[in-house]
């Protein structure tokens, strides 16, 4: 039975900005290495990356839909969240 994954992202732009990409996967290693690449979100490309948090659900509809809650969550939010569960 497949581990859901729920991530977010800390994309680094040319200039230094800090914004945040959230998603989730059956396969972070592999999710991860796409966004790297150039193969993942185009919100991601071209910037530096760190995983900054994870969460993890046993059923795909819970980890969508806590994708969902998290992208909806304003900037400072993400960020307080991120400091509940440092990597």
């Amino acid at each position: 039975m497949p581990i859901y994954t729920v991530y977010i992202l800390e994309c680094t732009d040319k200039r230094g900005r800090h914004q945040y990409y959230t998603g989730y996967t059956n396969n972070l290693h592999r999710r991860f290495l796409e966004h790297q690449n150039g193969k993942g979100a185009k919100f991601c490309r071209n910037k530096k990356l760190n995983l900054k948090y994870i969460e993890t659900y046993p059923k795909q509809i819970e980890a969508m839909r806590r994708e969902r809650e998290i992208k909806t969550l304003p900037k400072k939010e993400k960020i307080e969240l991120i400091k509940t569960k440092q990597l």
